[in-house]
Order: structure tokens, then C-alpha cells, then sequence
């Protein structure tokens, strides 16, 4: 009997070698690599205020004296709302600018001389734009408004309101927090009126504003 417990108790300790030395040539386990978080995406969804300045380029027209040059500044304020589904961000854009685009021309036809100005300028716009995370390149269209102010030298002049229409693009970057940097292109059409014996002794005479805007901006976005 104790000869048999002998032998049970040996091969006891030959299986639990056995099964140890196969135990230790197994493979640690290899830990699973930590997941990286989640790259944080910006949302441009929300209201936002901004300032914006820049220059214009364009012409004036009138029946009398035909087209010529008109440049200068504009510096105003914006205001705006954005909604982002997925890459797509809808929004709707104004702003008002104090602005100083003039020109004139001497000629024929206004032998005294011819002077557009326009002092105000505001635009009511749509935008669609495209989100690469932080970077935001749009199209945008609307109504553009402002005056037309047309002059000659010993004529009374006029000044019209007028509204006609815009279209462009531009491109938005998020900067720090909530401040985002824009630059922009716009083409203005604010049409045309006549100024009539104001601006010089034929009459009708028809005065038209056309523009291209290039300048920048700052939004502030809540």
C-alpha cells in the first residue's frame, strides 16, 4: 500500500512539472494598445458678432459722362448665425459699413467734372459652407444697400437709397476660443436712378454703382 501511494505520489509530481514547464512556454499576454482620444472637432453651430474692414474697387455710370473708377475703404460691424449638420454649415450673415468708395472723371460730357460717391454700404446675406474641422471655406448671396451720391460742380446734386444685390465668397478660420478670422470677396450691384438736372443740364441722367469688395474680419461666436 505504501509502495502504491509512493507511485501515485511520483506521478503527481512528474504531471505537475509537466504541466508547469508548458505553462511557463506560453506566450505572455500582450497588452491591448490604449485607445488615443477622440480628436476634438469644432462646432460652428451659434450666434456671432464681428467687426470687418477692407477696400473696394469698381465703376460708376452715367448717360452723360459714361463709366469710370471708383475706389476707396469700408470699416463696419457684422452679425450672424451658423447651424453645422455634418460638414455643411448653413447661416445667415448682415453688416453695416461706414465706407468711402468715390471716383470722378472729366470729359465731353461733363466738362466741369462727374462724382460718385457712396458713404454707407450693408448687406443681407445667405452662407453655405464647407467644414474642414477648423477651417471653413463659403458662398454667400443676398441684398446689398447703401447710397449712390452723385455731384458736378455748380449743379445741386442728389443722394438715393438704393438696394440691389450681392454674391461672393470667402473663407473663416477658428482662431483661439471663440474668436474666428475671416477674409472675403464680394461683387455689389446697388442699380442704378436718375439723377436728372442735379447733376448737369441734360436730363434724364442715369446714374448706376457696381463694386468689388475685398477686406477682412473678426467674429466673436457664442
Amino acid at each position: 500500500m505504501f509502495r502504491a501511494l509512493l507511485t501515485g505520489a511520483s506521478a503527481c509530481a512528474v504531471l505537475a512539472t509537466t504541466v508547469c514547464g508548458e505553462a511557463a512556454d506560453l506566450p505572455y499576454p500582450v497588452k491591448a494598445p490604449a485607445m488615443a482620444p477622440a480628436a476634438i472637432v469644432y462646432n460652428w453651430t451659434g450666434f456671432y458678432l464681428g467687426v470687418n474692414g477692407g477696400g473696394a474697387f469698381g465703376r460708376s455710370f452715367w448717360d452723360s459722362a459714361g463709366p469710370f473708377n471708383v475706389s476707396g475703404g469700408l470699416v463696419g460691424g457684422t452679425i450672424g448665425y451658423s447651424y453645422q449638420i455634418g460638414p455643411w454649415v448653413l447661416g445667415v450673415e448682415g453688416d453695416g459699413d461706414w465706407s468711402n468708395i468715390r471716383g470722378s472723371t472729366t470729359n465731353a460730357g461733363c466738362p466741369t467734372g462727374c462724382t460718385t460717391q457712396n458713404n454707407w454700404f450693408a448687406t443681407a446675406r445667405g452662407r453655405v459652407g464647407y467644414a474642414f474641422d477648423r477651417v471653413l471655406p463659403y458662398v454667400t448671396a443676398g441684398g446689398a444697400f447703401g447710397d449712390i451720391q452723385p455731384s458736378s460742380p455748380g449743379f445741386a446734386g442728389a443722394t438715393a437709397e438704393r438696394a440691389g444685390w450681392t454674391a461672393g465668397g470667402g473663407i473663416e478660420f477658428a482662431l483661439i476660443g471663440n474668436l474666428t478670422g475671416k477674409v472675403e470677396y464680394l461683387f455689389a450691384d446697388l442699380g442704378r436712378f436718375d439723377c436728372g438736372l442735379s447733376c448737369g443740364p441734360t436730363a434724364p441722367d442715369n446714374v448706376a454703382f457696381r463694386t468689388n469688395i475685398v477686406r477682412g474680419g473678426l467674429n466673436y461666436r457664442f
